[in-house]
């Protein structure tokens, strides 16, 4: 760890519902922000049923799993990927992270920490939903990026993530990205339509506003199909894709944004309820 460096931006990628393309679209942003410079860390946090390796082609040799219990360290688990990105594996099947333990929320912010300064992004791809795992795993990163497409459920299931993770992480304000956009339909106006209904339920319960700022809309294209068979995100395999142009616009829209808050967040640990 270089300490004299600042701390990494830390941004949560995570979707109410899963089949959106949250974990795609983590890999493209991750090769997207590493060529334009940025030194960046994916966290497969699908802790469980991690695919990260799989979309990538990589061939890990231990995981977040083995690190958190001490079987391996953090350099022999970490993997160099495309573009030069750098990705923390997880494991796959494990029922324990189901739920997550005292001693296993208390390690994971320490062993990233232990390389909090090594990097410029670390992009903590998440499961689906608001399970406890999801939500003490988002609640570490200083951002969250919600990925939802324009179908109703994935509108609805998104709303509620949103809902949850302003009560329970005190968040005030989340980006937007609409996946799978087909001709007809806008992205735009779909977190237009979210903001309002934030606006109308959600304002007067928290007492203050929930901004939902719209990140860029991607696409439904081929082309990502193609790449996800290919185990090659589809900025480096076909860049000129109508949907690797949108993910490099996502790129920018993440580096444009104000100086953020760096390194880790306070975690916030699940609670039982939300207000009425």
């Amino acid at each position: 760890m270089n300490a004299n460096r600042a701390a990494a931006r830390t941004i949560a990628i995570t979707s109410g519902k899963g089949g959106v393309g949250k974990s795609c679209i983590t890999a493209n942003l991750a090769c997207a922000l590493a060529r334009e410079g940025s030194r960046v860390l994916v966290l497969d946090a699908d802790l469980g049923l991690a695919n990260m390796d799989i979309l990538l082609n990589l061939q890990p040799a231990g995981t977040l799993h083995d690190v958190l219990h001490g079987v391996h360290t953090m350099a022999e688990v970490l993997l160099k990927g495309p573009a030069g990105i750098t990705v923390l594996p997880s494991g796959s099947g494990l029922a324990e992270y189901s739920r997550l333990s005292g001693d296993t929320r208390d390690r994971l912010p320490q062993v990233l920490n232990e390389i909090i300064h090594d990097f410029d992004h670390i992009l903590i791809d998440t499961g689906a939903g608001i399970s406890e795992v999801v939500l003490y795993t988002a609640s570490l990163a200083q951002d969250v990026l919600i990925v939802a497409t324009p179908e109703p459920t994935s509108f609805a299931d998104a709303y509620a993530t949103i809902k949850v993770m302003a009560y329970q992480q005190e968040r005030a304000r989340f980006s937007v990205a609409i996946n799978q956009v087909r001709k007809g339909q806008s992205g735009a106006a779909v977190v237009q339509k979210m903001q309002k209904t934030a606006d109308h339920f959600l304002q007067e319960q928290f007492g203050h506003r929930i901004v939902l700022d719209f990140a860029g809309e991607i696409p439904a294209d081929p082309a990502i199909e193609a790449s996800v068979r290919a185990r090659t995100p589809a900025i480096l395999r076909d860049p000129a894709a109508p949907a690797a142009v949108a993910l490099g616009k996502l790129a920018r829209y993440i580096t444009a944004q104000k100086p953020p808050a760096r390194g880790l967040r306070e975690a916030h640990a699940p609670q039982s309820a939300l207000p009425a």
